[in-house]
């Protein structure tokens, strides 16, 4: 059974940091993409990240360049969102999803976890 899980998430103050992660079960990630994705209550899902499980190529959207950064440890199936310099605006479930590029780019992949709350907050 294909699975995601994500954890990681909580409650931060503004200028702080989190890391999530994102495990998958049930396949290999030799060939997928893995992106991160985010909504806030009210908004459109966002993508934030994605990086290649084969070559470790990463893309950002410009809203989080030079604050997160995503990361894989393809020994342990996982990948990571390491997010800096929190803002109350990063406030949102995040979710990471896995498939080919095109997919994750588009928002379309088929495999989805279930999501990790972030709230920046003081």
């Amino acid at each position: 059974q294909v699975q995601l899980v994500e954890s990681g998430g909580g409650l931060v103050q503004p200028g702080g940091s989190l890391r999530l992660s994102c495990a998958a079960s049930g396949f290999t990630l030799d060939h997928y993409y893995i992106g991160w994705f985010r909504q806030a209550p009210g908004k459109e899902r966002e993508g934030v990240s994605c990086i290649s499980i084969s070559d470790g190529s990463t893309y950002y959207a410009d809203s989080v360049k030079g604050r997160f950064t995503i990361s894989r440890d393809n020994a342990k199936n996982t990948v990571y969102l390491q997010m800096n310099s929190l803002k109350p605006e990063d406030t949102a479930s995040y979710y990471c999803a896995a498939d080919v590029f095109p997919k994750v780019l588009a928002g379309v992949a088929d495999y989805w976890g279930h999501g990790t709350q972030v709230t920046v907050s003081s």
